[in-house]
């Protein structure tokens, strides 16, 4: 008797193997590239805007600020230095974008932060129309934040050291410095008294030094100045780059099983045959297997949205579901809406 149980027990899992397996290999990936819109819209009416540096601190806070300098053992122009590598990053991206006429580079003017390493309260509106319509700017594109922080660790290695009297047992120093730079954005629309966009972004940088001693091994870091403009230029160009639209590349699940015409249009699928895979697919949406046609209503949905008529995979995509009830016909639906919505956001940027 337990040998029967067992080996029923054993068939089932079999079976479930199986089953699941063959669940796993009646789809398969394909890749579609798509477009979309640019995380930030600019109206239209913007042309001209201007980049201004808000990171000095104020003189009610230069006291916390130095403190902070001492304990994250950052240098004293390193965050000035590269907050202004930061803004220059900005404007130079901006400036490659079609859409603008003048970016105006306004540097630090009078404005200051209240916040050393966070995000202070917004510009006030009298403020942000004053710098506008005395630069004769659209918008404030303003870096609110630019903050360094850095740990360092030590470790002593034995060593071999080379002497003239040979080889003698010593000491190596070594030292790790990680420096985490943050960077934080605002875009002042004065026209709508809004503001279009605020972004924080951190980027870790590591040195490393070594010596006979922690002086010598500490004393390999103190050129990472320019590594930190570097990174403020990239965050500069990184944060203008949300503005222009981005290709990226995403997956849809097609059916490769059901009928011979499934088996063959997945080969053609495979070569880039997509019509020829097409054509075998519509002609399995009258099977009369309710499970044939509905992915085959599902697959034709696949092929309109490879050829961008999103309208009409939708419209497949709805009767794999409604008529068919086909499991991934319904959040493939979700998807395509928000292509659709994407589109539609396109289309307004374009025209911007």
């Amino acid at each position: 008797m337990p040998t029967k149980i067992f080996l029923r027990k054993l068939l089932f899992i079999t079976w479930t193997v199986v089953t699941c397996i063959s669940c796993k290999s009646t789809t398969e990936l394909v890749y579609i590239n798509v477009l979309k819109p640019a995380p930030v819209t600019i109206p239209a009416y913007v042309k001209s805007p201007g980049v201004v540096n808000r990171t000095t601190i104020n003189a009610q806070n230069k006291a916390v600020d130095v403190v902070d300098k001492i304990f994250s053992l950052e240098g004293a122009q390193l965050d000035k230095e590269g907050a202004k590598s930061s803004v220059s990053g900005l404007a130079d991206e901006l400036r490659k974008n079609n859409r603008f006429g003048d970016v105006k580079e306004l540097g630090e003017l009078d404005l200051t932060t209240n916040a050393p390493g966070l995000f202070s309260a917004p510009l006030s509106w009298e403020t942000v129309d004053k710098i506008c319509r005395e630069y004769h700017v659209d918008a404030l594109f303003s870096l609110e934040l630019f903050d360094t922080d850095s740990k360092i660790s030590y470790a002593a290695t034995p060593v071999s050291l080379k002497t003239p009297l040979g080889n003698v047992p010593g000491i190596e120093h070594r030292a790790s410095m990680l420096t985490t730079v943050k960077t934080g954005w605002r875009i002042y629309d004065p026209a709508s008294r809004s503001i279009l966009d605020e972004f924080p972004l951190a980027r870790d940088l590591t040195f490393s030094g070594r010596g006979i001693n922690p002086v010598a091994a500490a004393g390999a870091l103190i050129n990472r100045k320019e590594a930190v403009k570097e990174v403020g230029a990239q965050a500069g160009q990184y944060y203008g780059m949300r503005m222009i639209p981005y290709r990226t590349r995403v997956t849809r699940d097609y059916y490769v099983k059901g009928t011979d015409n499934f088996r063959t249009a997945r080969r053609k699928a495979q070569t880039g045959n997509w019509d020829g895979a097409a054509a075998l697919w519509k002609k399995e949406t009258t099977n009369p297997s309710r499970t044939v046609a509905g992915r085959a209503c599902y697959n034709m949905a696949i092929i309109c949205e490879i050829n961008g008529e999103l309208d009409l995979a939708i419209k497949w995509s709805q009767k794999a579901y409604e008529e068919y009830n086909n499991r991934l016909a319904l959040n493939y639906i979700r998807l395509l809406k928000n292509r659709q919505a994407g589109n539609e956001l396109l289309k307004q940027q374009e025209t911007e």
